[in-house]
């Protein structure tokens, strides 16, 4: 993000035709602006106690707790191979090494389905 902007990215979701929205949210980036490399989210849940609203009525109490969400890309520009690969294992990831073998073998088979398709 640029030094002195006060834009602020939204978190959306598309929605498809049939009113089911898709489960990968995007960020519409402004021309002048980058992608941020952290984003701030609150996660917001209900406890199961109540407390007196402003009309007297029970209101549910709800804890805040902030959660942060940094872009792989940055850890994998800034970090080198093995903290990388540390920081995509604790995150439920291959190393990627692994995974981008994977990812390869995926490509090939696509490649080759389409392939047989197309005779």
């Amino acid at each position: 993000m640029s030094d002195k902007s006060n834009w602020i990215p939204e978190i959306m979701y598309e929605e498809a035709e049939d009113g089911l929205a898709s489960k990968i949210p995007f960020i519409m980036v402004p021309k002048n602006e980058t992608m941020p490399s952290i984003l701030f989210v609150f996660e917001s849940r209900e406890t199961d106690e109540k407390e007196p609203g402003l009309d007297g009525n029970p209101v549910p109490i709800v804890e805040w707790d902030l959660h942060q969400y940094a872009d792989m890309k940055f850890l994998k520009e800034g970090l080198d191979p093995d903290l990388f690969d540390k920081v995509r294992v604790c995150l439920g990831l291959e190393p990627l090494k692994d995974a981008a073998e994977k990812g390869q073998k995926i490509t090939e088979k696509v490649k080759t389905n389409l392939k047989e398709k197309e005779n």
